[in-house]
This record gives C-alpha cells, sequence and structure tokens, in this order.
C-alpha cells in the first residue's frame, strides 16, 4: 500500500461553519480539506516564530530518551553537573 504523504485528522465544526466550507469549496472547485489546509498555512504564516529564540532550539537533536519532555529537569541537573 502506498504510504500518505498527509496525514488524517478528525475535528468537529459547527454547523455554519461546515456550510460556509462547503460553499467556498464549491465556488473554488478544490476540497474543504484544501480550503482547510491553506487556512492554516496562511495561520502558520502569521505566526512570530522568527522573534521567539527558543522556537530555534525546536527539532535540533534527538536525545534517544522517551521521557524527556516529563523528566527535562532531572537530566538538565544530571548533565550539568557533568561540565562543571
Amino acid at each position: 500500500m502506498k504510504s500518505l504523504k498527509k496525514r488524517p485528522i478528525q475535528i468537529y465544526l459547527e454547523p455554519e461553519q461546515d456550510s460556509l466550507l462547503e460553499l467556498l469549496a464549491k465556488k473554488k472547485g478544490v476540497s474543504k480539506a484544501s480550503i482547510v489546509r491553506s487556512g492554516l498555512d496562511k495561520l502558520f504564516s502569521e505566526l512570530p516564530t522568527g522573534e521567539d529564540p527558543a522556537m530555534s532550539l525546536i527539532g535540533l537533536g534527538n536525545s534517544g530518551k522517551k521521557d524527556l519532555a516529563a523528566k527535562h529537569d532531572r537530566y538538565l541537573v544530571k548533565y550539568g553537573k557533568k561540565r562543571t
């Protein structure tokens, strides 16, 4: 089976949102999913990620630790002591 590049998600829309989305998709001749993706792209492009230095840290490395998010303070203390 061919793998999908896009990932499926499920969202819940208000009935009015769904109606408007359907009308817009028909008017433009594209799918509702395409309209949603375009809207998300626009939203993401407006985020001030370039102004936040912490955003540049995301994805810099792979620790291999599956509990890093939950135990990050412990790891910082452990590895911080080795450098001093």
